[in-house]
């Protein structure tokens, strides 16, 4: 018999010794974690995803729709009506809502027959669900916002709470992205065009 037959036969081999480099594999773990960490960070300091809860904004926007916020839109541009915001809800600041601007600061806002006006202007407001069925005259403050629901008599807004203040703004309303079928860039409608 072969002797190394009878080496194998005996169980007298002995293993190689697996000679493993860990350092190459910790260091490529470490770098993924680190630049993920960084993305995420980053991902989050310019943007937000927001959860649409409730119907306020129908027809615009759906309950259980998740909607991309950029939070860097207003650090170089102003406020402007019609756009639509995502803020931190003054009587809870844990709450974030979405709403429509109406109305800038120095506006009057007067909601009658039906009809919203800024200014003494007539809304050109084809995105509401139903005119609004009922009626009052805010004055906005320097420093905040008067903002309005698109689904008017089902929106907890402005009429009901109050002027919002600037400070609390997270950001504009970009794109739905959930689900895949209503995928969509949010309009941001000038509410003064013509009818």
């Amino acid at each position: 018999m072969d002797p190394l037959n009878q080496n194998i036969q005996a169980g007298q081999v002995e293993p190689a010794e697996e000679n493993i480099n860990w350092k190459p594999f910790v260091t490529d773990l470490v770098q993924t974690l680190v630049m993920a960490l960084i993305l995420f960070v980053g991902i989050n300091a310019i943007s937000a995803r927001v959860r649409v809860d409730g119907y306020s904004m129908r027809p615009t926007l759906e309950d259980g729709e998740f909607v991309l916020v950029n939070k860097l839109s207003y650090r170089w541009s102003e406020v402007e009506r019609g756009d639509i915001i995502v803020f931190d809800f003054p009587l809870n600041m844990d709450e974030e809502l979405i709403k429509r601007v109406i109305g800038l600061p120095g506006d009057q806002i007067v909601v009658q027959d039906g009809q919203v006006f800024v200014n003494g202007q007539l809304l050109n407001e084809p995105y509401i669900a139903d005119v609004p069925n009922y009626s009052g005259e805010w004055l906005v403050a320097d420093g905040t916002i008067f903002v309005l629901g698109d689904n008017r008599n089902n929106s907890n807004d402005s009429k009901d709470w109050g002027l919002l203040p600037i400070e609390n703004i997270v950001g504009k309303a970009s794109v739905i992205y959930w689900p895949p079928p209503m995928w969509n860039v949010i309009e941001h409608t000038d509410i003064f065009a013509t009818q």
